[in-house]
């Protein structure tokens, strides 16, 4: 009997608990302009109905596997495993795609042979501010690419697609970063080859009530900082390229801005992890360690003492 064929494009969807979000996301796949994919679900040791409400589904193009809950790398590399398609999608499950996310993503990596990653605009959802605006990235394919894609995470796991063959080389996702495992695997996949920009918006990012990786913002801050660190590790020739005075600016300084982004925004447990981590690399200027310093006092000190300043200019 000969071997099925296999679709073009392999989706793979980590589930934790996401039962009251699947109706949303899987909805969103199975509205897709092209049909032929294959959707990897695997529920990693989920305490709700996910796993039931997987297995009920009809669609031949669903293949359901189940894990015990081992975080969402672990997920994905299993679902990555199972993998047939001759490029990769990712979505979590309570996120989604606008109807033509697979084809225009396809044929803009159709159009570049030599591409390995194709990535496009977004737009977060659910909030009330500034962040739920529409983004379209610009192109990075340039001189500069490498350096930029090492400063900081340019596109959501959901806003791309990639070459199988390439994630697989690139050794998956490491299951040893609850965040920035994205933004790891991107930087091994995306400085290999040229990549290639759709300037839409066809991925969306959904906020809610419930527990999401991204709300834990200090830890998300220090495992880009260790992703960073390996990479660098794994390649010499980019330290010598860069310079290590330079890569050093780049990892401190973006983790400097997102401990202020914490720190304005109220998230002091957030900031004081990251600045005491800055800290000991001893990087920032005298008026970055006047803000920081305080983050070795006990929180509770800390607070009083930015009310006392906040009175003070008042």
């Amino acid at each position: 009997m000969p071997e099925p064929v296999p679709p073009v494009v392999s989706i793979v969807m980590p589930c934790y608990n996401a039962a009251a979000h699947l109706p949303q996301s899987v909805g969103s796949v199975q509205a897709q302009t092209l049909a032929d994919w294959e959707l990897i679900a695997v529920d990693d040791g989920s305490s709700d109905g996910t796993l039931a409400w997987l297995q009920a589904q009809t669609d031949a193009r669903i293949h359901v596997y189940a894990q015990p809950n081992r975080g969402v790398s672990a997920a994905r590399n299993a679902g990555l495993a199972g993998a047939r398609g001759h490029y990769l999608a990712f979505l979590d499950a309570d996120d989604t795609w606008a109807p033509g996310f697979l084809q225009k993503m396809l044929a803009a990596l159709d159009a570049r042979p030599d591409a390995v990653l194709a990535y496009c605009g977004w737009q977060r959802t659910g909030l009330a501010d500034d962040r739920a605006q529409p983004f379209v990235p610009p192109d990075y394919e340039n001189a500069d690419k490498a350096e930029v894609l090492f400063s900081g995470c340019r596109w959501p796991i959901h806003a791309a697609m990639a070459k199988r063959k390439v994630v697989l080389a690139a050794g998956g996702f490491d299951a040893t970063l609850t965040n920035a495992e994205d933004y790891a695997l991107w930087l091994r996949v995306a400085t290999t080859a040229p990549i290639v920009r759709v300037p839409e918006v066809l991925a969306f990012y959904h906020f809610h009530g419930g527990a999401q990786a991204s709300s834990n913002r200090g830890r998300a801050a220090l495992h880009h900082l260790q992703a960073q660190q390996r990479y660098l590790a794994e390649h010499p020739d980019f330290v010598a390229e860069l310079g290590s005075r330079k890569a050093r600016r780049l990892m401190l300084g973006e983790l400097l801005d997102r401990g202020y982004a914490c720190y304005w925004q109220d998230d002091l447990a957030a900031a004081r992890q990251i600045f005491r981590v800055v800290m000991k690399h001893g990087h920032g200027t005298l008026a970055d360690w006047r803000r920081m310093l305080p983050a070795w006092l006990p929180e509770s000190w800390h607070r009083r003492l930015l009310g006392l300043r906040r009175q003070s200019r008042t």
